[in-house]
Parts: C-alpha cells; sequence; structure tokens
C-alpha cells in the first residue's frame, strides 16, 4: 500500500508535481481535507481553558478527538487513492473485465470516503464558531475552506473514476 506519511511537504509536493500519475488529484483532495481537519483540532485547543462551562469543555474536547482522527484518516487516503488509480490503470491493461470491474469501484469509493471524511469534519465546525476561541475564528474558516476544498476535488475524482 502506498504511504505519505513519512514525506515531508516539500517532498509529496514534488511528487504531486511530477510528470507521474501517482499522486493526483483524489490525494490532493485527502491532503486539502487533512489540513481542514488539523485546523479544526488547533483552533479547538485553543479553544480549552477559557473559562468555558464543562459541557462546553467536553464538547471541544470531543472535536479535538473527531477532528484529530478525521486527519489520520484523510492522510492515509492520500495513499490509498494513489493505490486505486494504480490498480485501475493495472487492471484496464489487463483487459481483465471482472478485474477492471473492480478495481473501478474501488477508484471510485475511496474519493466518496473522503468526501464522508471532510463532511464530518466540517460538521465540527460551527460548535467553534459559537463557542470556540474568537481569536482563532479565521482558522475555523478555512479550515471549512480545506474541507470544502478537499470535497469538490474528490467529487471530480469520483466522477472520472465511475
Amino acid at each position: 500500500m502506498i504511504s505519505y506519511n513519512n514525506d515531508t511537504l516539500t517532498q509529496y509536493l514534488g511528487k504531486l508535481s511530477a510528470r507521474e500519475p501517482i499522486p493526483g488529484g483524489g490525494s490532493a483532495a485527502a491532503v486539502a481535507g487533512a489540513m481542514g481537519a488539523a485546523l479544526i483540532s488547533m483552533s479547538a485547543r485553543y479553544s480549552l481553558g477559557k473559562g468555558k462551562p464543562a459541557d462546553v469543555e467536553k464538547r471541544i474536547n470531543d472535536i479535538i478527538v473527531q477532528a484529530d482522527a478525521v486527519r489520520t484518516q484523510l492522510v492515509e487516503f492520500a495513499g490509498k487513492d494513489a493505490q486505486a488509480y494504480l490498480d485501475l490503470t493495472s487492471a484496464r491493461k489487463s483487459g481483465d473485465k471482472g478485474l477492471h470491474d473492480r478495481a473501478r469501484a474501488e477508484a471510485a469509493r475511496v474519493p466518496r470516503d473522503i468526501i464522508e471524511l471532510c463532511r464530518a469534519c466540517l460538521k465540527l465546525a460551527p460548535y467553534l464558531h459559537q463557542e470556540g476561541n474568537p481569536y482563532l475564528l479565521s482558522d475555523v474558516k478555512a479550515a471549512e475552506a480545506f474541507l470544502n476544498a478537499g470535497i469538490q476535488a474528490a467529487s471530480y475524482m469520483q466522477e472520472a473514476n465511475s
């Protein structure tokens, strides 16, 4: 399985900009979503310990846990998307229709999962608009932009691979 977990940002962007089939748009969609999830986590962390009621603190802690989990999953999906694309091109060349159909379904499923993860994380943002640290509102809005970019980019990839 392909993984970009140990790449530096410079290494990943170098691979993304190379004349190679992977990583591509689906992987970049996952990375955009992961950046959004990271900003949600950071904004939530800066919202703790500000004298809010216990139930608000608990909800903010829950947001951190959820956003961190989404971020981790999206980083994994950057590699899964790349692998799914390679599997699809290999299956296409094999001439095996059954193998091609299965690879195509997987290549469409990965961006669909990226979309679902980004949407789940996007649902965390409104609470931070209301109860989060007001100095981090611009970061929450940036997170929403990255998550929406992940959704949009993954939807293009899902359409192309369906």
